[in-house]
């Protein structure tokens, strides 16, 4: 959010400043040109153009190359999903990954465990994920987050499956 209002007010006064100046030089120009008879106008030709590539600059390193790295950062998400991630869609649904297909993704919802499939797409959070990353930054160790993370990940998987498969035995028992 501080991202936000910052990239807001730099955008603000730079618009401001070139806003003045320009309106300054015109002025400036339409008095020394009506004085020596020319006609006013010469050098606003040149700093406009200059004046639109920064405003493009600026816009492009505040707005367009966030975004990208945003919409980097989702896609790899939603391909490195895995069964037992608790996700969220962009409606709002949440469930923990039973399946995960070429482009969809089985998850399971609520307490009578509702089965839906859904578009990779359409997953915008990976809660499991954050959580394992929130843990590996708060023991201090930056480099091995994502190797944690992993390990993690990988000793949840081996309980999820010894515990589905006592519940299967227990199941065929009864």
């Amino acid at each position: 959010m501080n991202k936000k209002i910052i990239s807001s007010l730099a955008a603000a006064v730079c618009t401001m400043a070139m806003a003045g100046s320009t309106a300054l030089n015109a002025f400036a120009e339409g008095e020394s040109s009506a004085a020596n008879g020319q006609q006013p106008g010469g050098m606003s030709l040149l700093s406009m153009p200059l004046m639109l590539i920064i405003m493009f600059v600026l816009l492009y390193f505040m707005a367009i190359r966030p975004q990208k790295k945003r919409d980097r950062e989702l896609k790899e998400m939603q391909e490195s999903l895995q069964v037992g991630d608790e996700i969220v869609t962009g409606g709002g649904i949440v469930g923990i990954v039973v399946s995960v297909g070429e482009d969809t993704v089985v998850i399971e919802t609520g307490g009578a465990k509702h089965k839906l499939r859904i578009k990779n797409w359409a997953i915008t959070e990976n809660v499991t994920a954050a959580e394992r990353i929130k843990e590996a930054k708060a023991s201090g160790k930056k480099s091995s987050a994502v190797a944690a993370a992993a390990v993690v990940d990988d000793d949840e998987d081996a309980d999820n499956k010894s515990k589905k498969k006592n519940k299967k035995k227990d199941d065929e028992e009864e």
